[in-house]
C-alpha cells in the first residue's frame, strides 16, 4: 500500500517464562543496563545459565500487514492468540524483540481498563492528561471537551478521582477520550465488553463515524456481528501468528471453523486456558431433566450441565464462583449462568468433585451455541476456557400445544406468556 499510516513488519515478541521484565527505563538505567550486558552474559556462561528455547514464550513472531487511513481492520482470536499484544506495541507500551512497525500519526488507545488514566486525578484532568500526551493544545483540548464529556455519561463524577470510578464509568470516559481527542489511529480492545448493551452499540456508532471520518481503527473483539458490521478488512491471529487476512467475511469463516475445532479435543486436555490452576475444570456433560447425559436438548425441556472439577491439591476449596457465558455461532454474547448472581454460594468446596447447573424450561430456538467456562478461587481467576462446549437444542412442543414455532417467527429465544380479553 503506498498511502498507508500503519505498517508492521516481521514483527515478534518474546517472553521468558516465569520472569518479570520491565519494558520500561529511566536513562540511567538504560545506559547502567546495557554496560552491564557482557558481565551478565559472560556470568551466564561460566554458570551454564545461557538463555535456553524451553524458557521462551513467542506471543508474536513474523506478524506484517499495512492499514491505511479510514480502514477499520478487525484483529480476532482466541484468548492467547497475541491480539492483546499486537495493540501494546502499536500503542508503544511495550517494545518489540524484533521487526518494525512504522506509524504515520498519533496513535489513540483503549486497552484493558487502567491504561491510560492516572487513579489519582480527576475525570477531567484526565481528560487534558490524555490529549497532551497525544500531543494536542489545550485550545484543542477544551474544543472536544463538552463533547467528550457528554458521551461519557459522567458528568456528575467529572472531578473525582478515577480510581473511585466504576469499571463501567472508566470505560466511557475512556473510550469518549480515545475517541473524540484526534488521534489518526484509534485502537480499541476488547475492553468494551464492560459496558452495558446501550453502551456497546454507542461506541460501535462512534467507530463507524471514525472511520467515515477518514481516521483509522484497529478493533479487537471476539463478538463476529460487532466485526462484520463494523470492519472492512481483519486479520486471523493463531499462536501470534497472522494464519489469514484479507476481507472480514473471509477472515471471520476462518475463525469460526477454528473454533469448531476446538470441540475435536477434550476440555481436560484444552491448553488455551487462563488461571492460577488452583482449579481446573475437567469436563462439562449437558444432562436431560431426568439426570442421563445427552448430546442435545429440547426446546422447554429442563436441562442441567454437570461439571467436573479437579484441585491443584487435597486443601479444600474456599470461596468459589463458576459462571457459564453463552454465544451465538458469531459469538454474540447472549446469556450468563453465575451461581454468586442467583444466591447459590460455595464458601467451601471438596478439592475435587463436581457441581451442576440446571436450567428450568430452556428457552433457546433450535440451534447451536457456544459456552466459555469461568472459575475463581479465593477472588482469584483459577481456570478460563473460552468456546469450552457447545449446546445443541433441538425442535419442541415449549408452549405444550402441539404446535411447533413457525419458521419465519424465528429468533434466539422463545417465552412462556399468556393472551386474554380485557372487558
Amino acid at each position: 500500500m503506498a498511502n498507508c499510516i500503519l505498517r508492521v513488519s516481521q514483527l515478534g515478541k518474546k517472553y521468558h517464562i516465569g520472569s518479570i521484565k520491565r519494558d520500561y527505563e529511566s536513562f540511567s538505567e538504560l545506559i547502567i543496563s546495557k554496560l552491564a550486558v557482557p558481565l551478565q552474559y559472560m556470568r551466564s556462561l561460566r554458570m551454564g545459565k545461557v538463555e535456553r528455547t524451553d524458557d521462551i514464550i513467542w506471543a508474536l513472531r513474523d506478524v506484517s500487514f499495512e492499514v491505511e487511513p479510514g480502514d477499520v481492520l478487525g484483529i480476532i482470536g482466541r484468548n492467547g492468540a497475541g491480539k492483546s499484544t499486537l495493540l501494546k506495541l502499536i500503542s508503544r507500551i511495550t517494545k518489540p524483540t524484533v521487526g518494525q512497525i512504522d506509524i504515520f500519526g498519533r496513535v489513540g488507545s483503549l486497552l484493558e481498563v487502567g491504561t491510560g488514566f492516572h487513579p489519582e486525578l480527576t475525570g477531567r484532568e484526565n481528560i487534558y492528561l490524555n490529549g497532551t500526551i497525544l500531543g494536542m493544545k489545550r485550545a484543542e483540548i477544551d474544543r472536544k471537551f463538552e463533547e467528550i464529556v457528554e458521551f461519557s455519561e459522567v458528568e456528575r463524577f467529572l472531578d473525582t478521582p478515577v480510581k473511585r470510578y466504576s469499571s463501567g464509568m472508566y470505560v466511557r470516559l475512556a473510550f469518549a477520550v480515545a475517541a473524540h481527542l484526534q488521534s489518526d489511529i484509534l485502537v480499541v480492545d476488547e475492553v468494551l465488553a464492560v459496558g452495558d448493551a446501550s453502551f456497546q452499540k454507542k461506541c460501535l456508532g462512534k467507530m463507524g463515524d471514525v472511520a467515515s471520518g477518514g481516521r483509522t481503527v484497529l478493533f479487537v473483539s471476539h463478538n463476529m456481528t460487532a466485526i462484520s458490521g463494523l470492519c472492512s478488512r481483519a486479520i486471523l491471529l493463531d499462536n501470534g501468528q497472522v494464519t489469514t487476512q484479507g476481507p472480514t467475511e473471509t477472515v471471520v469463516s476462518s475463525y469460526l471453523k477454528q473454533v469448531q475445532s476446538l470441540q475435536e479435543y477434550s476440555l481436560a486436555d484444552r491448553m488455551d486456558r487462563k488461571g492460577t490452576g488452583r482449579l481446573h475444570i475437567a469436563d462439562i456433560v449437558l444432562e436431560d431433566d431426568r439426570g442421563y447425559p445427552t448430546k442435545h436438548a429440547k426446546m422447554g425441556d429442563d436441562i442441567a450441565f454437570r461439571i467436573t472439577y479437579v484441585g491443584d491439591s487435597d486443601r479444600p476449596l474456599t470461596n468459589v464462583q463458576f459462571s457459564m457465558h453463552f454465544f451465538t455461532p458469531m459469538n454474540q454474547p447472549l446469556f450468563n449462568l453465575w451461581n454468586e448472581m442467583v444466591g447459590d454460594h460455595f464458601s467451601l468446596l471438596p478439592p475435587t468433585g463436581q457441581i451442576r447447573c440446571r436450567i428450568p424450561r430452556c428457552p433457546l430456538m433450535p440451534g447451536q451455541y457456544v459456552f466459555n467456562i469461568y472459575c475463581e478461587v479465593g477472588m482469584q481467576v483459577a481456570d478460563w476456557v473460552t468456546n469450552a462446549g457447545t449446546l445443541d437444542i433441538v425442535e419442541g412442543d415449549f408452549f405444550g400445544t402441539g404446535r411447533m414455532v413457525e419458521p419465519d417467527h424465528r429468533d434466539l429465544f422463545v417465552l412462556h406468556h399468556r393472551w386474554e380479553i380485557v372487558g
